[in-house]
């Protein structure tokens, strides 16, 4: 694909994962069905996309197996069940993306972005300024894993509104679906900002004068441009 159709897959992704979180919260959070549904064509199609852009039969092939599995958790009324269980994948395979970065051999992700930033090579960088990006892909790998597992247990813990009604009530130590989503896939995102935000001011006062502002250091990074941070995702 060109470069500008490669930029608006990419932004196409975005919005899917967007629209899945909010679709995924409208089913927990009203027990609506057909917003599980929603959510799970709109998560099938941003992992998809991109091979399905280039035309892909294979990836056309399972985008029509899971969208017949998804019918099919319809019908049984099981399709709360991924749902629960996307914020633990998604989570936990963030956390082993960077815990990879820190193999022999590789480049941590932050020291990438902070070599990018400066508009250098991650072994030109200063030696504190390495060690502490290295660090933080460390402490961003620990963190994400200890979400997931915090997730995990929301799943097990989570029971669906409408086995709650014949339950009579909550069993002990249990969740409601809308509980879960709150916690789930509103707060995963929360999270994980407070995290961003924490560790900017830590940085700063440790490299003072490397951003003007938080907005600026947000504008910086969004100036690395799709190109870069489709590679990076990679």
């Amino acid at each position: 694909m060109a470069g500008d159709a490669r930029s608006a897959v990419f932004l196409a992704q975005i919005l899917l994962a967007l629209a899945y979180t909010l679709l995924a919260h409208l089913a927990s959070a009203y027990g609506d069905a057909r917003f599980g549904v929603a959510a799970l064509v709109a998560l099938w199609l941003m992992l998809l996309l991109q091979p399905l852009a280039k035309g892909r039969m294979r990836a056309w092939g399972l985008l029509v197996l899971l969208l017949l599995g998804t019918a099919w958790l319809a019908r049984a009324g099981l399709t709360e069940v991924p749902l629960l269980l996307v914020p633990v994948a998604f989570v936990a395979m963030i956390s082993a993306w960077f815990a990879r970065s820190l193999r022999p051999g590789r480049v941590p992700l932050i020291t990438r972005i902070v070599a990018a930033l400066d508009g250098t090579t991650p072994p030109q960088l200063a030696p504190a300024l390495g060690d502490y990006a290295r660090g933080l892909t460390r402490a961003w790998a620990w963190a994400l894993a200890a979400l997931a597992a915090f997730n995990l247990l929301l799943a097990l813990i989570a029971v669906p509104d409408g086995l709650v009604a014949r339950l009579g009530g909550h069993p002990p130590l249990a969740i409601s679906a809308a509980q879960w989503s709150w916690l789930a896939n509103i707060g995963t995102y929360g999270v994980l900002g407070g995290f961003f935000a924490i560790e900017y001011q830590v940085r700063k006062r440790r490299f003072p004068g490397r951003y003007h502002s938080f907005a600026d250091f947000l504008r910086r990074m969004a100036g690395l441009g799709p190109a870069f941070w489709k590679d990076f995702l990679r």
